[in-house]
């Protein structure tokens, strides 16, 4: 049977103090008191049965045993840090920290992870909601999905997702819009802005219909929720409530979509392709957009 080992905590307290001959930097080392370290010190003492340290007023001192033992204890920590960095490296080596506004969380990716992890076992992407623009180096994240123009200085950016806007509502509202007029009976759900509505009523000559009525959510899932929820008709990018089209919870009555330049861009650093992991993932998201890959 292989001899017991002291506890690990007073042999990491043991070990820092040796290495700085200090107790306060040892405990700063720690994140605990000098206190706890000299007791953990003492402890190890009384389990080894020598004394390791010959305390002095201003200044510590190893004994020749402390000697002894802290030179193998220096190797033996020094081994674990440096298989614990393996370790860490190995396991940041498969995290993508994809930063993304909650719509697009909500209504787009998370639904397709399942079947990103399942064909790719191992490969960990971490989301970020945010809904401002990232700094890819001081934020650690390694991709965004953002919504504009795609012009981004420095940064490769990839149509993902167009962005035609279309109304949608529930099967029982929609099934009262037998023309776009008809709208104008019934409560227009908004995102942040009423920008939308505007657009999309002027571009399909509907004149009549007040644009500036009903309530305004934060995030379009608000809207979408208020839709399913028969309480009005939301407008929609048709590309984040396909899989509700395709259910039936939502119903698109109209045919007219308002495409514009404005859609949903994969961005990221140059330099973030040279990572295996990443290239999956941006394969994945361009294949589930339905849009051809460039090699």
């Amino acid at each position: 049977m292989a001899p017991l080992l002291p506890p690990l905590v007073s042999l990491r307290a043991f070990e820092a103090a040796a290495r700085h001959m200090s107790m306060s930097l040892a405990a700063e080392e720690l994140c605990v008191t000098p206190g706890a370290v000299s007791l953990q010190i003492k402890e190890l003492e009384a389990a080894l049965g020598l004394k390791l340290f010959v305390r002095k007023p201003r200044a510590l001192e190893l004994t020749v045993e402390g000697q002894t033992y802290f030179a193998s204890l220096k190797v033996a920590f020094r081994m674990l840090r440096e298989a614990t960095e393996v370790v860490r490296q190995t396991t940041r080596a498969r995290v993508i920290t994809v930063s993304c506004t909650s719509t697009i969380a909500v209504q787009w990716l998370v639904p397709k992870l399942a079947r990103l992890e399942a064909e790719n076992p191992g490969l960990d992407v971490r989301i970020s909601i945010s809904h401002r623009l990232v700094d890819f180096a001081r934020d650690a994240v390694d991709l965004a999905i953002r919504h504009g123009l795609g012009r981004y200085d420095g940064l490769i950016s990839e149509r993902l997702l167009d962005d035609e806007l279309t109304p949608v509502a529930a099967p029982a509202v929609a099934a009262g819009l037998s023309s776009v007029e008809a709208l104008s009976g019934l409560t227009l759900l908004h995102d942040e802005t009423r920008d939308d509505w505007r657009l999309w009523l002027a571009a399909v000559g509907a004149e009549r219909v007040e644009a500036s009525g009903g309530p305004i959510f934060t995030g379009s899932n608000g809207a979408l929720d208020a839709a399913k929820a028969g309480l009005g008709v939301a407008l929609a990018r048709r590309s984040l409530v396909a899989s509700e089209l395709e259910e039936g919870a939502l119903v698109a009555p109209f045919p007219q979509g308002v495409a514009n330049a404005l859609a949903y861009f994969l961005v990221y650093p140059p330099q973030a392709r040279a990572r295996t992991e990443m290239e999956t993932l941006r394969h994945f998201l361009l294949r589930e957009a339905g849009r051809s890959i460039s090699v």
